[in-house]
């Protein structure tokens, strides 16, 4: 992935992406009806005797990560700078509309069809406690081998997908942001692609090093979408629609976010343990936006009066 990335950019993810949505499509439109056939049905699944009373309750949460807590997360998928940049990078306004309106679409279907399967594992094997193995049972015993190595197709997928996207937010970002605004601002267009590939290869290397360190991919996920959100939502949308906020609003914001948010994780004592270390550096984010904005408005004043 990092490979294909550094060779061609965003135009080579498209290309790639594409061929991974029909993979993707393709496998779960066969896996996820064969495997509720296989457990019973989906009334089955969600009636069986050895899932919880909770299991089909959409506002059940047995704490932080769990059940309704995880919409958290979903403002990230609004303010992704990967998702920005690409609609940047689309052709013209009618790719930007055609491309964003399918992949809700896809979104939409994969946003089902992989937890329909963890649904009906927990219904045929009540006995699983490690969440890591759960898929590699269900495409193992409850599908045919051809089958199970198109739904594993369809998940590898999904996270190549991921995987490019965040190398591109990385490689843009730290090139164009970072490098050309502040670090260098004559460089010219092969200095920048040169910097960005050596980011996009950081990238990739971290991604293994914390794939060796991380138990599971939701914590991976839940430590990407908590930074994302904390950082940059409270600036995205105070820079939209409030006329008056600049960079002064957005770094505060950026900074409250994240040391609260770090803070709250590593560094509470066990009394206060409940407090959700994203909800709170949403907050603190937001206050701190705010105050900045308010000492702005003062300094605008003082400097009228005089």
């Amino acid at each position: 992935m990092t490979t294909y990335f550094m060779d061609g950019g965003l135009l080579s993810s498209a290309w790639v992406n594409a061929v991974q949505i029909v993979v993707l499509l393709a496998g779960f439109s066969v896996a996820v009806p064969l495997v509720l056939s296989r457990a019973g049905g989906l009334a089955h699944v969600v009636s069986a005797p050895q899932v919880p009373a909770t299991f089909t309750s959409v506002f059940h949460s047995a704490g932080p990560l769990s059940g309704w807590t995880l919409l958290i997360f979903a403002p990230a998928f609004v303010i992704s700078p990967g998702l920005m940049q690409k609609a940047y990078g689309a052709a013209n306004e009618r790719a930007v509309r055609l491309g964003i309106g399918l992949q809700a679409v896809v979104l939409a279907f994969f946003a089902f069809a992989p937890p329909l399967l963890g649904m009906a594992a927990r219904a045929t094997h009540p006995g699983l406690t490690n969440p890591n193995i759960v898929l590699p049972m269900v495409l193992v015993e409850q599908l045919p081998p051809w089958f199970g190595a198109l739904a594993l197709a369809a998940v590898f997928s999904a996270e190549v997908s991921t995987c490019d996207a965040i190398l591109f937010m990385l490689a843009t970002s730290l090139s164009q942001d970072l490098y050309k605004r502040f670090l260098q601002p004559e460089a010219d267009d092969r200095e920048v692609l040169v910097v960005a590939r050596l980011a996009s290869l950081a990238g990739g290397i971290g991604g293994v090093v914390l794939a060796l360190l991380l138990e599971t991919v939701q914590s991976a996920l839940a430590i990407f979408y908590a930074l994302l959100g904390v950082s940059l939502l409270v600036p995205v949308v105070g820079g939209l629609y409030l006329r008056r906020a600049g960079a002064r609003e957005a770094l505060a914001s950026i900074v409250a976010g994240n040391l609260t948010l770090h803070v709250a994780r590593f560094a509470l004592p066990q009394s206060l343990s409940w407090i959700d270390p994203t909800v709170a550096g949403l907050a603190a984010s937001t206050a701190a936006f705010l105050l900045a904005l308010a000492a702005r408005s003062d300094n605008r004043h003082v400097r009228d009066r005089i």
